[in-house]
């Protein structure tokens, strides 16, 4: 009998890449989605039922009949009446909903180095989950990316963005602060072989190089053949200058929390690498590519 798996954000960046590798399996996919209509070229292929948060008797039915559970649902900063608090209210009673359908496996996405004692709601939203989902009682398999890259990703593809238009770009602070960034697909591999297992684990989701954010910077900058004066600035002048172009972008480029999250070095890990694609050997491959287009987080993510 073919097996069913939920995945919540089908569609999403890197929910996409994890459910082209179940159906290839010939998974059933079952998907929980705030963005129903988007487009996708398996949008046959996949069952789609509405969050439904708001109601978790219609949640857990939806959950029914799956084995497995892949949450890739949060927030990458608060808007409107979208917040962290909200996210991780939604996601406890997903946990919930998953326990009442009879869900054997969850696999939860969530983040480097978090804590339940951070200042930083992203980190300790994704501390609190964590340690709801460990008291659930249910198998979990946690995984833990750092910043991840490929085609369509945010982070990587607005550096790019703004070095092919801008002869300037300042960096926040001393530049000497840290990313291990992970490739997208290496990410869905990893995150799909941990649905096979039935052991709890905790894993790092990082990339083979490390990088400081300087040169992560200058190594974009030199595969686009980009000569960009690349100067420091007070973190706050940063930030500000960011603001005087959103307006323009109609988005969020980046918030006080991103950028205090990246000067803590909270985007490394201490684990042994668990992805093997170079960032350098992909930008070569997609130098034509990377960053031509703005990617909006509030386009993707908060505009249906």
């Amino acid at each position: 009998m073919t097996a069913t798996h939920v995945i919540t954000g089908a569609f999403s960046y890197t929910g996409k890449y994890i459910t082209s590798r179940l159906l290839e399996q010939g998974i059933r996919v079952r998907t929980l989605t705030g963005h129903s209509n988007r487009p996708t070229a398996f949008r046959a292929q996949v069952q789609v039922c509405p969050f439904n948060f708001d109601n978790p008797t219609a949640l857990a039915k939806s959950l029914e009949g799956a084995t497995t559970l892949y949450n890739t649902y949060w927030v990458r900063f608060s808007h409107g009446d979208i917040t962290f608090a909200q996210a991780v209210e939604n996601t406890k009673i997903l946990f919930q909903a998953a326990k009442e359908a009879g869900i054997e496996r969850i696999v939860h996405i969530s983040i480097t180095n978090p804590s339940e004692t951070s200042r930083l709601p992203y980190f300790k939203g994704k501390a609190e989950l964590e340690k709801a989902l460990i008291a659930s009682g249910l198998s979990y398999a946690i995984i833990r990316p750092t910043v991840i890259f490929g085609a369509e990703d945010i982070l990587i593809n607005n550096i790019a963005w703004l070095l092919r238009r801008f002869p300037v770009f300042p960096i926040f602070g001393g530049g000497n602060y840290r990313l291990q960034p992970i490739y997208v697909e290496d990410m869905a591999d990893l995150v799909v072989q941990a649905g096979k297992q039935r052991d709890t684990m905790i894993i790092d989701a990082v990339g083979p190089d490390t990088f400081t954010f300087e040169e992560l910077v200058n190594l974009i900058a030199s595969t686009l053949e980009r000569k960009v004066w690349i100067t420091h600035v007070n973190p706050e002048l940063a930030f500000s200058l960011a603001k005087l172009i959103e307006p323009f972008l109609g988005d969020v480029l980046i918030t006080q929390e991103e950028v205090k999250g990246l000067m803590a070095d909270l985007l490394i890990s201490q684990q042994q690498p668990t992805g093997h694609t170079h960032l350098a050997a992909w930008l070569a491959e997609n130098a034509d590519s990377v960053g031509k287009h703005y990617a909006s987080e509030l386009q993707r993510h908060y505009r249906r």
